[in-house]
């Protein structure tokens, strides 16, 4: 097997930066377990007792270690001097509180050998059962009846088993990860020393079992990035959360009205979390402190931090300390945004005069519409319209306004088309490279596409256009996405052009919060569309062809959204084909480096991430040729063959199949004969050509006739007969080859195309290998393909188990018509014939 190397910028939008993952087969499927590779013993070995008596010592060394600054030693009642000693940071009110509340805002992860909940809530900790895991070195499942109790996870052969002694043991600790897999019945169970893959016989057995693991590690949100339904922070950075005096350095994000804090940047599974809805927020006033240096987490944080305080409703306040003013700005407003407090003093004068709308939920005749923050400006500006965390992105947000500005300025003709092109890639590159300008490109777009006279008339047409190519690739947090769909529904209008556009961008909203986010900026393709056509007057603006290894292609629309298992289903529908799961075809593209190399497409991926990303990195490897000279190239093809699929092939599969076929034999990857390679040319020469005609025996025009014969007979033997069987031939020998050829294409006179494609298909599928591949491929490529195959395989075993001779007869002859692609007709029903079929 060969391995290559293509432009990274390309491959890791076709895989996700995925190393190579693990797959094993359960029930008959193949099921993702893990995203990298195993490394040394990560199931963990079948014996564990050793770990069992270490467990202990490491319990009990826990315990000893227990400071007097830590939470514990607080609800102990420790001295306030021995916490006052651990940092020169003065130590707030709520410190001198020793009550139960203290776990309250913040669902912290205690040791879990306490068997019941601190917060009094009757969740269950305890639970067993049957569950398959994989066993050490050999990596294979092994059924085992698993006990719960008193946060340790314990393993036996059987029930009857549980006097004795276990055959295993499982440390949980606070530093424990859960990770569903994908098959909805396995889980990841990672702990400090391995990594354990469990099983279990359903998905609500599973889900049983993760909420009391759950429940034992104290997790609400096991991971908040995925989890929530608002999906994207809205602010995120290290901060010093203090708590009781009790201070740590945690990076914390803000996911909708939550906070969630971890112990790195890198780490999925949050420490803790602070519900925000309805809680105090607000500045405290530092300048009473202590003007001494204070220590967190080994980095120094000098006195002039600021600092603010989350109070939630019945619960003790938790203090956040910040390094800079931009910093504190912007979380203080993100934090009363979460928190639903209509308070009008934090933010900038933009996001202030938005909160005033807000509540009085978007008057259309207040005069607040019309203040001039809001409208349309020719000037620049000279502060950003949204609190950002630090000076540097301030000032590229004022950068961005003047790209904004120039954008709508500059007539849209020939000469300038390519000037707006660059204009909008570099905007909207730096807004996804940098998400906290995300709200600010939108508000601004928002401001410069309102008018103040006469009656609020819309902006200029080109902010329309530029705000159209924004929302296509993400959206505002709330309150600016409000604002937005505000802003588009009082302008929306069929009769305008203006009108016309944000009703286009009302669409791409929509479209944007149903599949989430782009990952690359707008292609040339997008943007020349978006400016030179009303997209409003397509549902799919965009359109790219897709190639057929017949030689046809036909053109596919598409959205700013669209995945490609949305554009697959659109390509089917046109063209008569089932679904991948059924045909075993998919969407291919041709690598950006030129080379003969090609990419299967994920079903999740963008149409527009891949045209854009894929015309990147053609840039990148082949510089300084003329722009737009170059586009992706998407093919459809077979990917996954099997026998079965013959069962309810359409016509329009079975001649796709046999090009396909017939690429592999002229390149020398099918094992045939010169004879059968002579016949099967002929047949494909009767489906594509039709019936051979010899020439006239005329006098006048004898020679002009055979030469056209001859040409037709070359051109059929340079595109069906292998390379290596014409390569090296005498002008003699492809003389008598094109003679040979002839009898046997006469001998299918009279012939059907869907005839030839049956005798065709049939004569391919006697070879053993059929719908084999050689390529070259990545080991991940492997992993994914043989995965594909034994998910197909159960899935078409299931539904054909299910179908009966009658049903399938029916499928065949009565499908619904498909509509013809580029200048092929479709074949017609296959019938039987008594010529000759090569069999």
């Amino acid at each position: 097997m060969l391995s290559y190397t293509t432009s990274g910028l390309y491959t890791s939008l076709i895989y996700k930066n995925m190393t190579t993952p693990v797959y094993t087969t359960l029930k008959g499927k193949a099921t993702q377990i893990s995203s990298s590779p195993f490394l040394g013993d990560s199931s963990g070995s079948e014996e564990e007792d050793s770990s069992r008596s270490s467990s202990r010592t490491s319990e009990s060394d826990t315990r000893s270690r227990c400071g007097p600054g830590s939470p514990r030693a607080m609800k102990r009642g420790v001295s306030l001097s021995s916490v006052a000693s651990e940092s020169d940071y003065a130590i707030p009110p709520d410190a001198y509180s020793t009550e139960t509340e203290y776990s309250q805002p913040e669902h912290k992860l205690p040791k879990t050998c306490s068997s019941s909940s601190d917060n009094g809530k009757n969740e269950p900790l305890e639970k067993s059962g049957y569950l398959l895991k994989m066993s050490g070195k050999v990596k294979t499942w092994k059924r085992r009846w698993f006990v719960l109790k008193g946060g340790e996870l314990l393993y036996y052969k059987s029930p009857s088993d549980v006097i004795r002694k276990p055959q295993g043991h499982i440390e949980l600790s606070a530093s424990c990860s859960i990770l569903r897999g994908d098959n909805k019945q396995t889980v990841q169970l990672t702990t400090e020393k391995h990594t354990y893959y469990l099983t279990a016989d359903s998905p609500n057995i599973l889900e049983e079992w993760i909420k009391v693991l759950q429940n034992v590690l104290r997790v609400q949100a096991a991971n908040p990035l995925f989890l929530q339904p608002e999906g994207k922070p809205a602010v995120k950075g290290l901060l010093t959360k203090v708590k009781h005096g009790y201070s740590k350095r945690v990076w914390c994000t803000l996911i909708g009205k939550t906070l969630y804090y971890f112990r790195s940047q890198e780490d999925k599974f949050p420490l803790g979390q602070i519900k925000l809805w309805e809680a105090k927020v607000e500045e405290v006033d530092r300048s009473c402190d202590s003007d001494e240096d204070y220590e967190a987490s080994g980095r120094s944080l000098l006195s002039t931090h600021y600092t603010i305080v989350t109070h939630p409703k019945d619960q003790g306040p938790t203090y956040l300390l910040i390094g800079s003013k931009h910093e504190k700005d912007t979380w203080l407003y993100h934090l009363t945004v979460a928190a639903g407090s209509n308070n009008v003093k934090v933010g900038s004068e933009f996001e202030q005069l938005v909160c005033k709308l807000l509540n009085i939920e978007g008057e259309p005749s207040s005069q607040i519409w019309r203040h001039p923050t809001l409208c349309h400006s020719k000037e620049g500006i000279t502060s950003p319209l949204t609190t950002l965390p630090s000076e540097a992105l301030q000032t590229e947000a004022i950068k961005l306004f003047k790209t904004c500005q120039l954008f709508i300025n500059a007539a849209v003709d020939s000469p300038a088309i390519d000037y707006h092109i660059s204009l909008a890639q570099s905007a909207l590159q730096i807004c996804l490279t940098h998400p906290e300008l995300q709200n600010e490109i939108c508000c601004q777009l928002i401001k410069q596409t309102r008018r103040r006279q006469p009656q609020n008339q819309p902006g200029p047409l080109q902010g329309w256009q530029l705000l159209a190519l924004c929302v296509g690739l993400f959206l505002p947090h709330h309150p600016f996405l409000w604002l937005l769909k505000l802003h588009l529904k009082r302008n929306a209008d069929s009769r305008t052009e203006f009108g016309k556009y944000a009703i286009y961008c009302q669409r791409c909203v929509e479209r944007t919060q149903q599949n989430g986010d782009r990952e690359a900026r707008p292609s040339r393709m997008e943007i020349l569309s978006t400016l030179l056509r009303n997209p409003y007057h397509h549902s799919l603006p965009f359109s790219i062809p897709v190639h057929f290894m017949n030689g046809i292609y036909q053109v596919v629309g598409f959205d700013a959204s669209t995945t490609v298992e949305e554009f697959l289903n659109t390509l089917n529908q046109d063209t008569g084909m089932r679904k991948p799961a059924q045909s075993g075809f998919a969407l291919f593209t041709d690598d950006p480096s030129g080379r003969d190399l090609e990419h299967c497409l994920q079903g999740n991926i963008k149409i527009c991430d891949i045209i854009s990303k894929w015309e990147q990195a053609s840039k990148e490897q082949q510089p300084g040729k003329c722009e737009g000279t170059r586009t992706v190239r998407l093919t459809y093809k077979n990917r996954l063959y099997f026998s079965m699929q013959a069962r309810g092939e359409t016509d329009r599969e079975k001649l796709l199949l046999m090009y396909q076929t017939n690429d592999q034999i002229i390149n020398g990857l099918f094992p045939l004969n010169k004879d059968l390679a002579l016949e099967m040319a002929a047949l494909l020469a009767q489906v594509e050509i039709g019936d051979f005609e010899r020439p006239f025996s005329t006098p006048a025009g004898h020679v002009t006739n055979q030469c056209k014969v001859n040409q037709t007979l070359k051109q059929v033997i340079e595109k069906f007969y292998p390379k290596r069987y014409r390569d090296g031939c005498s002008e003699e020998q492809l003389r008598q080859l094109c003679q040979r050829l002839s009898t046997r294409w006469m001998a299918l006179r009279g012939h059907s195309a869907a005839d030839c494609v049956r005798i065709y298909l049939t004569v391919a599928r006697k070879w053993p290998f059929f719908g084999a591949k050689l390529f070259l491929a990545k080991i991940l490529e492997i992993t994914l393909l043989i995965a594909s195959y034994i998910n197909n395989f159960h899935q078409q075993k299931a539904a054909f188990h299910h179908l009966s001779a009658p049903a399938l007869l029916s499928a065949q002859t009565q499908g619904p018509q498909a509509r013809g692609m580029g200048s092929q007709p479709l074949l017609s029903s296959s019938r039987p014939t008594k010529g000759p079929t090569l069999l």
